[in-house]
């Protein structure tokens, strides 16, 4: 529907106009999730800044952006209102470590695991989110201290101004991509609401009405340079009880996101990413935060889409996101506060609509309907819950469909060979989801005194198909006949032999197909 990639290579213009765009587009949100949080403002906004600096540096993605992220924050909720926000710092601190030592122990390539139409469900739920997410924006505290829906001149005003930066972010790439148009749009719709003076809500205002109303008159995003102090907590095992579930938690979900955001990124730019460095660097990035007072987080797929879409695609664009956020807290808090909410809607509005799959409407009545369900049961959760239990939840229903289809393969082929011998040519492979149906293709008391298993076509997985084989081998047994195993695999016999006394049958092996003797 829309072309919003733009296709030119990475340069230094392109990545340090991309890179204040996003640095704009930083702002609301990470001072929104601080708030759902529990903690200050400027504790989203340094995360933000260390999160892209370091894992623009570090990081295995260069154009990917990273920042305080909704996923983690809603983990920390119970810990902050618990125990405090020294104990999120050091909570923190734990999850990067994590994150270091799956990327040290190449971890990362599990990534590759999740199969694709998990990857579109968790494309669209993660488009949903984006656009739900935008809601909030569309209400302001009133007279009563309650949030309230825009209503009248306004919500028209607003409505107007979104679908302006709409405008200027799709036909503007048509004309001209030597700056990016969500910049253009930024500084367009800021200068008309000033220059007419228009009644719409501003970055300050949205900051305000999160604020309790006896703080909200004095609110300003100006600060200061965040300073190293290790988090004020006890250092013992009570304490790493505490933090230890959290920092699990937010280690797994914060790799999960920045993995798939990282493939997602590839498959857009034609390029491949390091999902190993990437850990390390989401580690680093998230242990240095907690030094220095911010909350952590991992990557976010609308800033990265920013990014990508304004000609952000080396790592300089993410330094320059994270530099020039901080410019603005230092030097420059007063242009950030009066930027319209409108422009900044209107940005992600056109994320959403670049990242939502729209082909799976057309796709879905024509692949497998076990996929299908899978990329509607994925997009679902991750609206309701969260994106890393739906990526789970997607790969285990995977696995789950997989193993059930794979159960049904199985079949065998039977004939005496020249010594009178019973073969079994077995086709398919015996796991934990196909044992029952490998019992019934037997058949122990009308079968001749010997009898072979023939494994050429076929293999043995896990400890369900050795007892399953131990079980079929007693049957035989206790009708004075001999079971025999031809052909095996290495790896087949290597778990056999491993298993000992689990499994008692005869192996008979023959690498040239041509002669079979009995091992001992």
């Amino acid at each position: 529907m829309f072309n919003l990639i733009n296709g030119a290579e990475s340069n230094v213009k392109n990545d340090i106009l991309s890179g204040t765009t996003v640095a704009l587009a930083l702002v609301p949100e990470a001072v929104a999730f601080a708030f759902v949080a529990g903690v200050e403002p400027m504790v989203g906004l340094y995360a933000a800044f260390m999160m892209g600096l370091l894992t623009a540096v570090f990081g295995g993605r260069p154009g990917m952006i990273s920042g305080a992220t909704g996923a983690t924050a809603v983990v920390m909720i119970s810990l902050v209102a618990e125990h405090g926000v020294q104990y999120l710092f050091a909570m923190v601190v734990l999850a990067g470590v994590l994150q270091i030592t799956a990327g040290v122990c190449r971890l990362g390539k599990f990534i590759r695991m999740v199969p694709y139409p998990v990857m579109l469900g968790f494309v669209n739920g993660l488009a949903i989110v984006i656009f739900l997410a935008q809601m909030g924006q569309f209400m302001l505290r009133g007279a009563d201290g309650e949030m309230h829906w825009l209503q009248g001149e306004m919500l028209y005003t607003m409505g107007i101004l979104i679908a302006i930066t709409m405008a200027i972010m799709h036909f503007l790439p048509k004309i001209t991509q030597a700056v990016p148009a969500g910049l253009v749009a930024i500084i367009a719709v800021t200068l008309a609401v000033l220059g007419l003076d228009l009644e719409a809500r501003t970055v300050i205002d949205f900051v305000r009405d999160m604020l309790p109303p006896e703080q909200a008159a004095t609110a300003t995003l100006k600060g200061e340079l965040p300073s190293f102090a290790i988090p004020a907590v006890p250092f013992t095992w009570e304490t790493l009880a505490i933090i230890f579930p959290y920092a699990a938690i937010i280690a797994a979900i914060g790799l999960i996101e920045s993995l798939l955001t990282l493939s997602l990124i590839d498959e857009i730019t034609d390029t491949r990413g390091n999902s190993n460095r990437e850990c390390v660097g989401q580690g680093i990035a998230n242990t240095v935060n907690g030094f220095f007072g911010g909350m952590g987080g991992c990557a976010m797929i609308g800033q990265s889409m920013i990014n990508i879409n304004s000609g952000g695609r080396g790592r300089l664009s993410g330094i320059t996101a994270a530099v020039v956020l901080l410019a603005f807290i230092l030097f420059g808090a007063k242009y950030i506060e009066m930027i319209p909410l409108a422009a900044l809607v209107g940005i992600m509005f056109m994320v959403v609509l670049g990242t939502f799959e729209w082909s799976s409407f057309r796709i879905i009545k024509k692949i497998p309907r076990s996929d299908a369900l899978i990329l509607i049961l994925v997009s679902g959760v991750t609206v309701a819950f969260d994106l890393a239990i739906a990526v789970i939840v997607g790969v285990i229903v995977s696995a789950l469909v997989f193993a059930w289809q794979h159960a049904k393969h199985i079949n065998v082929v039977t004939y005496l060979d020249d010594q009178g011998y019973k073969v079994y040519e077995l086709r398919g492979p015996i796991f934990f989801g196909s044992v029952a149906n490998f019992k019934e293709l037997f058949d122990p008391h009308n079968d001749p005194e010997h009898v072979v298993i023939e494994f050429q076509r076929s293999r043995v997985a896990d400890h369900s198909a050795l007892e399953a084989i131990d079980s079929l081998a007693d049957k035989y047994r206790a009708q004075g006949k001999t079971l025999h195993l031809r052909h095996l695999s290495k790896d087949c016999v290597s778990l056999l032999r491993r298993a000992g006394d689990l499994v008692e049958v005869n192996l008979l092996e023959d690498p040239n197909y041509r002669v079979a003797v009995d091992h001992t």
